[in-house]
């Protein structure tokens, strides 16, 4: 062989490259667009902190890992997860022990996404890192993320600076900062002072700051479980004590930190830090999931039925082939799930939405209508008034023997449909092919803490988004504590919820899952503000006394 030159026969080794990407102060939604990019083509993801490979997990849609002590039953997908925040003996790496990490894996010719808390060049071992790589041989690019200097005061509603303050100072502290430097007015942003705060202030203040300068204290910055501490040098520490103040937190002292009390946007959401119940399956549940996320709460998905094909799939063979060949005037879809039970068959034949040519299309609800278009479909009819079967009929043209040659509606629905659309089409002189498309079965209990959690009133809201999501949490997991705030879709809801001895605090004027949250962050800001007004301490409804439970009744 001859020396620098590849034979037909050899194979080039690939070269590995690593990407320092800054994953932001904990918020996800923070993380840049490079920074998306780079995790989804990632082979090996090497972690700072535990909350890492949750975020890469949700971010790329994976599945969790197995429990601990159970085995997965095939390795998962996605990138290989490597802990950069501990080593093997359980012991923390220090930063030479971490880039030794980043370096084997890359050396293999991998693609490595080393993700770091913040930013990589700010405050953090990335320039440590990078400089093994050199050594090393090995590409490396930095992928700056949002630092928690600005963005923890930023979320706390806390300018560091203004037209009358214009200068900061950055400080990570410990015993040999010389605080007689920062005796003048600037705003000081202080990283890592929680354990050294009384000292931190008494300092300042013999230095020459008054005793009176306003500070403030953000744990956990840009997260559902943020909190800040608002207070001056001399009672700081105190208030820090009381408000169990932990790590890690960034604190901000100086005049601005008094513009907090117009500005705070993040904590004073109308359902902050609320954890929300949410009793549907995953796929039913991302808009309601992402607009309850709008207005602060932590969602939790807990499905309370699981959909199934039908038992017999002859049926709906047939009524698919008869809509081929035209035998049907209208398609009526009663729901999303309906939608994807007929797609599903349409691929399973080699179909597309060519064979709806010549075919109506109705829908039940806007959601219905925006699955239907997503399928490359538009409805000829949604209600104009109630999104609901009742709805539909309402604005459904009776049969026309002139105008409608075909006088045949095809109707997919669940096995648990009740009858009066079929009644009410049947009136308006069409016949129907009811057609059970899918099933829908009760799923399995949820975990044992999270049934502990709906029982002992630790969730502070449920949302119920139809009469079988009630019957079926109570079924699968019991009945939610009395604290929980119930809101409902719909007055049939909202009487199932009361059979079951609930009491509805909250219902959307229409039946709309966006709506259904806006009405509950309507009740979460109310009775926020009744707090205020009251001069109450705002707490969410989990918080609540033991003994402050509630009846059974309406409050609607």
């Amino acid at each position: 062989m001859t020396r620098g030159k590849t034979t037909s026969t050899e194979i080039p080794r690939p070269r590995g490259w690593v990407s320092f990407v800054g994953s932001g102060p904990g918020d996800p939604d923070l993380l840049t667009v490079r920074a998306v990019d780079l995790i989804g083509k990632a082979d090996v993801v090497v972690t700072e902190v535990p909350e890492h490979e949750h975020l890469v997990r949700t971010l790329l849609g994976l599945p969790e890992p197995a429990p601990e002590g159970e085995e997965p039953a095939e390795p998962g997908p996605g990138p290989l997860f490597v802990d950069g925040g501990f080593g093997e003996d359980g012991q923390p790496l220090t930063h030479a022990s971490r880039a030794k990490v980043v370096v084997r894996h890359a050396k293999k010719g991998l693609r490595v996404v080393r993700l770091m808390a913040g930013d990589p060049f700010l405050y953090a071992s990335g320039p440590e890192e990078a400089q093994a790589c050199v050594k090393a041989g090995l590409g490396f690019e930095i992928v700056p993320g949002v630092s928690s200097v600005g963005a923890v005061p930023a979320y706390a509603g806390v300018p560091l600076t203004t037209k009358d303050h214009r200068e900061i100072a950055v400080v990570t502290c410990g015993e040999k900062v010389d605080w007689s430097r920062y005796a003048d007015g600037r705003t000081l942003v202080l990283l890592s002072a929680v354990g050294q705060i009384g000292e931190i202030a008494a300092a300042l203040v013999e230095a020459g700051r008054p005793a009176t300068t306003p500070v403030a204290m953000t744990r956990v910055g840009t997260t559902t479980a943020q909190e800040t501490v608002t207070s001056t040098l001399e009672h700081v520490a105190a208030d820090a004590r009381a408000a169990k103040m932990a790590p890690p937190a960034v604190t901000v002292i100086g005049d601005v930190v008094d513009l907090r009390q117009t500005l705070s946007w993040f904590e004073t959401k109308p359902l902050f830090g609320w954890r929300v119940l949410v009793p549907r399956t995953k796929e039913q549940a991302g808009s309601l999931t992402a607009r309850l996320r709008e207005f602060g709460a932590v969602p939790d998905e807990v499905p309370t039925i699981s959909v199934e094909p039908p038992r017999n799939p002859l049926q709906m063979d047939k009524a698919v082939r008869g809509l081929v060949e035209g035998r049907y005037e209208w398609i009526a879809f009663t729901s999303v799930n309906a939608v994807k039970a007929v797609r599903e068959k349409f691929e399973e034949y080699g179909l597309d939405a060519r064979a709806f040519s010549g075919l109506k299309i109705a829908a039940v609800g806007d959601k219905t209508a925006q699955a239907i278009a997503a399928w490359g479909l538009r409805a000829d009819l949604v209600p104009s008034g109630e999104q609901s079967a009742a709805g539909l009929l309402a604005d459904w043209p009776p049969y026309d023997e002139v105008l409608d040659p075909i006088n045949r509606v095809f109707l997919p629905r669940a096995d648990i449909a009740t009858e009066n659309l079929v009644a009410g089409l049947v009136d308006l002189g069409w016949e129907c092919d009811d057609v059970t498309a899918y099933r829908t079965v009760r799923a399995a209990p949820p975990p044992a803490p999270t049934r502990d959690a709906i029982k002992t009133g630790k969730f502070d809201a449920v949302v119920f988004t139809s009469s079988s999501t009630v019957r079926n949490l109570v079924g699968i997991a019991g009945k939610p504590h009395p604290s929980t705030v119930i809101a409902v879709i719909g007055p049939a809801t909202a009487k199932t919820a009361e059979e079951h001895g609930l009491r509805v605090d909250v219902m959307a004027p229409k039946p709309d899952v966006e709506l259904l949250v806006d009405a509950l962050a309507d009740f979460g800001a109310s009775r926020r503000a009744a707090m205020i007004d009251a001069g109450q301490p705002v707490t969410k409804p989990s918080e609540r006394k033991p003994s402050a439970r509630r009846k059974a009744t309406s409050s609607r």
